[in-house]
């Protein structure tokens, strides 16, 4: 074996490299000119096989998906509509009774202050009157205190003037007199 490994040189060895790199004068087969009409009727055969397989099989699932997606989406904004309406009525309706409350209280705020304010006058006159009656007793006892202290002082007054003319003068003056300038001093 180590002759035909080693020193033999012979056909044997030119073949192979005529099969690894020889050239038969045509060029790389898929660009030869002979060969092209087969391969465009290759080729159109092989996109009609795939034609058919995408539309019959893979774009009846994706289209089933997206018309699935399509009714989802159209299912939720249905639904996102829904709940809008009803919130925009719920707001609406609790914006009217917030407004009828606030109605409500204020015409019971006025209710209180408007029967506050009566009670309060009523209270205020009965009030007023109960003094206007203390002030007009009053006003009688002091004109009657009045009236009994004047009438005892001209009676003070006339016995002082008598008998501050009796020790001064040393003479007793007569009642009549005394009285007289009595009555002139207290009247102006």
């Amino acid at each position: 074996m180590a002759e035909s490994h080693g020193g033999a040189k012979g056909p044997a060895a030119g073949a192979h490299t005529e099969a690894d790199g020889g050239h038969h004068g045509g060029g790389f087969p898929p660009f030869e000119s002979s060969n092209y009409a087969s391969q465009l009727v290759s080729l159109a055969i092989f996109f009609v096989l795939l034609y058919v397989i995408v539309s019959k099989l893979a774009l009846p699932k994706v289209g089933g998906a997206i018309e699935a997606r399509q009714n989802k989406i159209e299912g939720d904004l249905a639904e996102a509509q829904k709940l809008k309406d009803q919130s925009e009525a719920a707001l609406k309706a609790y914006e009217t009774e917030l407004a009828s409350a606030r109605t409500r209280a204020q015409a019971i705020g006025n209710e209180s202050r408007d029967k506050a304010n009566a009670q309060a006058e009523a209270e205020r006159k009965t009030l007023e009157e109960q003094l206007a009656a203390k002030l007009a007793g009053a006003e009688k006892t002091i004109a009657s205190t009045r009236a009994t202290a004047m009438s005892n002082v001209r009676g003070i007054a006339a016995d002082a003037a008598g008998q501050i003319v009796q020790q001064l003068a040393g003479v007793v003056p007569d009642a009549a007199s005394v009285n007289a300038a009595v009555d002139a001093s207290l009247k102006g």
